[in-house]
């Protein structure tokens, strides 16, 4: 399946918010912040956006800003409104005023005037009750559109949503891939029961899923049914269901074609059974992160 300039990605209602964006967009954890290879970075960012990757994913804490940073430079010149725009804040400086500050700061670094969506990164100390109303205060001052949390257990991100009066809670953004797919216990019933988005990151699982040969081989034969390459076939699976978005991290060119090319594969029953499988969900337990 070779990806053209066309549009590839298909687009689906995000949650409660009104919005539709496409099934795959474009993380950038681990992105290059230096060096030769910073350059083959921006290209991808904006190779993908040509190819309807417009969901942008980033955190203040990824390069201590310097992703931010880069993401703000791959982006300049493009039409504000083509993009949707995500960022996170630290834990560590989620008090309400905390809040309010590190959104500035985001902003600054991303020369974007406004965020999209504006996540808490993960559960911490300060007082959820706080951050959320400081995440809702953005919303109400155009500082951001939308708000949501990551690494939430289904009994946090419903206990976060609670906190919210005006908004609804966007999303969740969660660790799934195929070696990983906890989440459907849980986390994805409940939000999908709350129109709740769930957006998986690291969506290949530093590429675990392809280290079983067994496995691999299950993969393979579904990716040559669809002309398409076995990261095609995992992505399509996540992104089977209407509530999951995915967000691979892709620093080059042909890495983002290629995860591109996967927002036009639709897997039928028997693919989807193979490959359900040959990676079992598992138990139920506490929810992985990285």
């Amino acid at each position: 399946m070779r990806p053209d300039t066309k549009i590839l990605s298909f687009f689906k209602a995000f949650g409660a918010t009104g919005v539709e964006l496409p099934a795959i967009g474009q993380g950038t954890w681990n992105m290059p912040e230096s060096g030769p290879h910073l350059k083959e970075a921006r290209r991808a960012i904006r190779r993908g956006i040509e190819l309807g990757m417009t969901h942008l994913d980033a955190a203040e804490m990824y390069g201590a800003g310097r992703v931010e940073t880069l993401l703000g430079e791959a982006i300049r010149g493009i039409p504000r409104d083509r993009l949707f725009i995500t960022t996170k804040v630290l834990p560590t400086n989620a008090s309400f005023h905390g809040t309010l500050a590190a959104a500035e700061r985001s902003i600054a670094r991303l020369r974007c005037e406004y965020l999209d969506l504006y996540l808490l990164h993960w559960p911490g100390s300060q007082p959820l009750s706080e951050t959320m109303r400081a995440l809702e205060t953005l919303v109400e001052q155009g500082k951001s559109r939308f708000v949501g949390v990551s690494n939430f257990e289904a009994s946090e991100m419903i206990e976060a949503a609670s906190f919210l009066r005006k908004t609804p809670l966007a999303c969740n953004q969660v660790l799934y891939h195929l070696d990983e797919r906890g989440i459907e216990h849980y986390v994805l019933p409940a939000a999908r029961e709350r129109g709740i988005a769930v957006v998986a990151y690291t969506p290949f699982g530093r590429g675990s899923f392809l280290r079983s040969s067994a496995r691999r081989e299950v993969l393979e034969a579904v990716a040559r049914k669809h002309a398409a390459t076995p990261r095609q076939v995992a992505l399509a699976f996540l992104i089977r269901d209407a509530s999951v978005f995915a967000i691979p991290k892709a620093a080059q060119v042909a890495h983002v074609e290629e995860n591109a090319a996967a927002g036009a594969l639709t897997l039928d029953v028997d693919d989807v059974a193979a490959i359900d499988a040959a990676f079992p969900r598992g138990s139920a337990g506490p929810l992985a992160t990285l």
